[in-house]
C-alpha cells in the first residue's frame, strides 16, 4: 500500500523542510518586525515607526559589518543568515530608539554578539547564545538596558505562531513546552503567594514576560543545546527557574539573558566539548542515487549508535538551504577511526551537497554538534521493528553495525525485524551488509529483489494488515521508523492500527 495523501503534519514537515533552518528563522523574524511596524502606524505600539526603522537598520548593518569583518579576521565565509538572525533578534531586545548614543550601544552589543561566535569559543564550539551574549555585555557595562519588548501583547498575534513554527521544525516543542510550564507556574504562584488572582498572574506571565518568544528563538538555538532530549529537558527547567526568579550577586541581577547564558554553560558541560574536524577519507556509491562519506576525525569523536551529526560547509554562493546539513551517522561508534555519513544523491542537488560530493579524498570537513535520542531501548529483551523509507535506511545502519553479527539468536541477544522500503530493488542500500548480520529482513520495492537474507513484501510500505502478516508479533515491538514526513507519518498510523504502541520516529526533512 501506497501513501496517497499525506497527513498535515507530514504536508508541513516537508514544507518546513525545503529551506534552511536559518532562512527560516530570517523570514519569521523580518515577518514579525514587520508586524511592529504595522501596530505603530495604527498607535496600538508605544514605540514610533522612526524608532522601530533606527533600530532595525542599526541592529541589522551592525551585525553585518561586524561579520564581514570578523570573517576577514579569521579567513572565513561570513553567513549573511546568522548575521541577519543576530541583529533581528537584538531589535527586539531593545527599547526601539532615534537616539544616536543608544544607537550606538546597539551597534556595540551587535559587535559583542558577533565577535561572540569567533572569540568565546572551545576547539571551534560555540558556547554562548550571541544575541544574548550581546545584551549582557551592554546591561553589564550599564549603557543600555535590554527590555524584551518583543513580549508586548499584540506582538503575540505573530510571535506565537512563528515561535510554534521554529520548535516544530527544530523537534524542540518539548523542551520548549517544559520551560513554559515552569516559567507560567511560578509567576501564577508568585501572584497566589502574594494574594492576587491566579488568572491574573496567568495573564501577565504571557502579555508581560517574554515567554514565548524566548523559548521559540532564544532557548532553541541550535549550536547551543545539548545533544540528547533529557538533557534539553533539564536545561529549560533550570533556566525557567532563573528567569522568573528575582536573583541578584552584588550589582549583577538576574534576567533572562543571563538565565540563558548561565543553560549554555550546562549544555556545554553535557555535550561534545569542542569542534569537530573531519578529513574525508573516501565517497562511495550505495545506490545508484545515494552515497556514502567516510571520514578520519582528527579527535575521538563521541556518539551513540542513531544519533545525527550536522556537517557545517560554507561556500560561496549558497542556495537558500544552507552552508549546515543534518546526517545521521550510519558508522560504528566502536569504530574510533572512522565515522560515515550517507545522503540522497538529487539532481540538480543543492549547493550544500554538490560542493560536498566534488569534495576530494583528504578534504578537511567541520561539524558543529552530535545529536539525536533515536537509540535503540538499553534492555536487550525488548523485541524491535526497524521500518526505513529509501535514505531513511541510514540510523538503522549505524545501529545494526553497532551491534555486530551474532547468529544464535539475534544481534547480541536481539530480536529484530527490518522493514526496508525503496523505489527498485537497485535502491537497497547495504543489502548485502544487512543480510549478513542476522536479522529478519523484508524489502518493499516494484519487484521481488531475489536477494539472499531478504523476503519480498510487495511493493511500498505495508499498510497494518501486511505488516500484521509478516510480523505476527508486531504489537509486542517497540517501532522505529524513519525517512520522509509522509513515509514516517503513514507508518506510524499503521503501526498504531496493529497494536503498536511503542513508535518512535525519525522524519527527514528536506531530502
Amino acid at each position: 500500500m501506497t501513501v496517497s495523501l499525506s497527513p498535515p503534519t507530514a504536508r508541513l514537515q516537508r514544507l518546513l523542510g525545503k529551506t534552511s533552518m536559518y532562512r527560516m528563522l530570517v523570514v519569521l523574524l523580518l515577518a514579525m518586525a514587520a508586524w511592529s511596524f504595522v501596530l505603530s502606524l495604527t498607535g496600538a505600539l508605544f514605540y514610533t515607526p522612526a524608532e522601530l526603522g533606527a533600530t532595525l537598520a542599526t541592529a541589522i548593518i551592525s551585525t553585518l559589518v561586524a561579520s564581514r569583518v570578523m570573517g576577514l579576521l579569521f579567513r572565513t565565509f561570513p553567513q549573511t543568515d546568522s548575521a541577519l538572525i543576530t541583529g533581528l533578534l537584538l531589535f527586539f531586545l531593545f527599547w526601539p530608539t532615534t537616539s544616536g548614543p543608544e544607537l550606538g550601544t546597539i551597534a556595540l552589543a551587535a559587535f559583542a554578539a558577533t565577535a561572540s561566535k569567533y572569540l568565546l569559543v572551545w576547539r571551534r564550539r560555540h558556547i554562548f547564545n550571541p544575541a544574548a551574549l550581546g545584551a549582557v555585555v551592554i546591561g553589564l557595562t550599564g549603557l543600555n538596558t535590554p527590555v524584551w519588548w518583543a513580549a508586548a501583547p499584540l506582538m503575540l498575534i505573530v510571535v506565537l505562531p512563528a515561535a510554534f513554527l521554529v520548535l516544530y521544525r527544530s523537534r524542540l516543542l518539548p523542551m520548549a513546552g517544559v520551560f513554559v510550564l515552569v516559567t507560567v507556574g511560578i509567576v501564577v504562584l508568585r501572584f497566589t503567594v502574594s494574594g492576587e488572582p491566579a488568572l491574573e498572574g496567568l495573564a501577565t506571565a504571557f502579555t508581560s514576560y517574554p515567554i514565548i518568544f524566548f523559548a521559540g528563538f532564544m532557548l532553541s538555538e541550535p549550536l547551543t543545546l545539548p545533544p540528547l532530549r533529557w538533557q534539553r529537558l533539564a536545561e529549560a527547567a533550570v533556566v525557567g527557574v532563573l528567569f522568573t526568579t528575582p536573583l541578584s550577586v552584588g550589582p549583577v541581577f538576574m534576567s533572562p539573558e543571563l538565565a540563558l547564558l548561565i543553560g549554555n554553560l550546562l549544555a556545554f558541560a553535557a555535550g561534545q566539548r569542542g569542534g569537530i574536524s573531519l578529513r574525508l577519507r573516501e565517497t562511495r556509491e550505495l545506490t545508484p542515487t545515494s552515497r556514502e562519506l567516510v571520514f578520519v576525525p582528527e579527535r575521538p569523536l563521541r556518539y551513540r549508535a542513531g544519533q545525527y551529526l550536522e556537517l557545517s560547509l560554507p561556500h560561496p554562493n549558497p542556495d537558500g538551504r544552507g552552508l549546515r546539513r543534518i546526517f545521521s551517522i550510519t558508522s560504528d561508534p566502536a569504530d574510533a577511526g572512522t565515522v560515515s555519513v550517507a545522503m540522497r544523491v538529487a539532481s540538480p542537488g543543492s549547493s550544500f551537497k554538490t560542493k560536498l560530493l566534488g569534495a576530494k579524498p583528504g578534504t578537511r570537513i567541520t561539524a558543529t554538534t552530535v545529536g539525536g535520542d533515536f537509540q535503540l531501548p538499553r534492555d536487550v529483551s525488548r523485541k524491535i521493528l526497524m521500518v526505513a523509507s529509501g535514505i531513511g535506511i541510514t540510523p538503522f545502519a549505524g545501529q545494526l553495525r553497532s551491534l555486530g553479527t551474532n547468529h544464535t539468536g539475534g544481534m547480541h541477544g536481539r530480536d529484530i525485524v527490518l522493514i526496508y522500503a525503496a523505489s527498485s530493488p537497485q535502491e537497497l542500500a547495504y543489502a548485502h551488509e544487512l543480510a549478513d548480520l542476522g536479522v529478519q529482513l523484508f524489502a518493499c520495492t516494484p519487484a521481488d529483489p531475489q536477494l539472499p537474507g531478504w523476503t519480498w513484501l510487495g511493493p511500498g510500505l505495508p499498510d497494518a494488515a501486511r505488516l500484521l502478516e509478516a510480523v505476527p508479533d508486531a504489537a509486542e515491538r517497540s517501532a522505529f521508523v524513519a525517512g520522509s514526513p509522509s513515509a514516517v507519518s503513514f507508518t506510524r498510523r499503521e503501526a498504531r492500527r496493529a497494536g503498536i504502541r511503542r513508535i518512535h520516529t525519525d522524519p527527514f526533512l528536506g531530502y
